[in-house]
């Protein structure tokens, strides 16, 4: 919606949204607007005149519950009904749930929107013990958030390694001493079974499953999301793991554009189609739909890339690390300030980088580019990154 008001789309735009708000990021939800550094009104891409005054109007706090691709209408929550000639989905994600017993106790979160994060700002008080279920990006930044608020926090993570799916065994080494250093109990190869419940139907502690039980006030569970595909599904739209969407962001109905985490797209620096959680993907894919609607042809080609803030320390990642073969470090984890290199052959196909920006930003070019990459070059601190490129 932004970049039509950028490019002065001539046509009727209207946003439908569940949520009462305006769109907004929602990045810092698990980092300082949980901590209240930031307010509401910040969060905001826009203020809502901005919307308005282009003549766009926004449809809050209402739901589609029904797109009619055959007569082009989607059904609304409040009964109503709107007819389109373009329609796009950014339906996102939603959060995994954990299936266990006790899940449904008062005092477990889940931490997705707005109202998720007011919710759970309210109960990390000094000296309350937080557990989180998951060691990911976002239970992390609630880690670091909860911990700088004086809050007991207790990291609880199935796998061997924190952030496994998204990063090097460096990175993850590096932000568990990072964590336990600022008196997180970060505990692995921990697997949850079930909840304590106390007075109330309250929350009291975390079963595990070699038999412990760990005492709890609040617990965030935090395993991941899903795409929220059912109103894509529903209306006969290919989906598989995802919206299926080409490279300009259409689906199999030309009329029906899909972006952002709920798509399973086509990027053409990629040979398989991919699914992504990213803010950076979700507004690379906007514009590319945009151009779309406005009769431009530009294919989706943007090097994935991501963030993430925990306590002093920013990691900026580029690229995609899963199907590395080797990787090479720069710098010393013990400065707060190196990156890992992941290259396939000579190949650089991503990078993570703690506190140095200037190798992120290299490192997107290089992933762009495809070009073969020395590896002496890049561990010798004495070659500038950026000749590289």
């Amino acid at each position: 919606m932004t970049t039509l008001l950028q490019k002065k789309y001539q046509h009727k735009v209207i946003l439908v949204g569940e949520e009462p708000h305006p769109p907004y990021q929602r990045p810092p939800l698990s980092k300082n607007y949980l901590t209240g550094e930031v307010d509401q009104g910040s969060l905001y891409l826009k203020p809502i005149s901005i919307y308005e005054n282009a003549g766009h109007q926004l449809r809050l706090g209402v739901r589609v519950v029904q797109i009619d691709r055959n007569n082009k209408i989607i059904r609304l929550s409040d009964q109503s009904t709107l007819k389109y000639d373009q329609l796009v989905l950014a339906t996102g994600s939603r959060v995994r749930r954990l299936n266990a017993p006790g899940a449904d106790l008062k005092g477990i979160h889940y931490l997705h929107d707005i109202a998720d994060a007011d919710n759970l700002r309210q109960q990390l008080v000094a000296g309350k013990r937080l557990v989180i279920v998951g060691g990911g990006y976002i239970g992390l930044e609630v880690a670091a958030s909860a911990n700088k608020s004086g809050v007991d926090v207790t990291v609880l993570e199935a796998a061997d390694r924190l952030m496994q799916r998204v990063t090097g065994p460096e990175m993850s080494a590096f932000f568990y001493a990072k964590h336990t250093d600022a008196g997180v109990d970060v505990r692995l190869n921990t697997a949850v079974t079930g909840f304590e419940a106390g007075e109330q139907g309250c929350v009291t502690g975390v079963r595990l499953a070699n038999g412990g039980i760990v005492p709890a006030d609040i617990v965030l569970v935090s395993i991941g999301v899903l795409p929220e595909t059912a109103l894509a599904e529903a209306a006969g739209l290919p989906c598989d793991d995802g919206i299926v969407v080409d490279e300009f962001t259409r689906t199999a109905d030309p009329a029906v554009l899909a972006i952002g985490d709920c798509t399973r797209h086509r990027n053409l620096l990629f040979e398989k189609m991919q699914r992504l959680e990213s803010v950076a993907n979700a507004v690379d894919q906007a514009r590319t739909a945009a151009a779309t609607l406005m009769g431009e042809r530009v294919p989706y080609k943007s090097v994935p890339w991501f963030w993430s803030n925990q306590f002093n320390v920013r990691l900026q990642m580029v690229g995609l690390s899963q199907n590395h073969d080797q990787r090479v470090v720069r710098g010393n984890p013990s400065d707060e300030a190196f990156v890992v290199f992941y290259l396939q052959g000579s190949r650089l196909v991503a990078v993570d980088a703690v506190n140095m920006p200037m190798a992120f930003m290299v490192g997107k070019k290089l992933v762009y580019q495809g070009k073969d990459v020395s590896v002496e070059a890049l561990k010798d601190p004495s070659t500038e990154l950026k000749s590289l490129a």
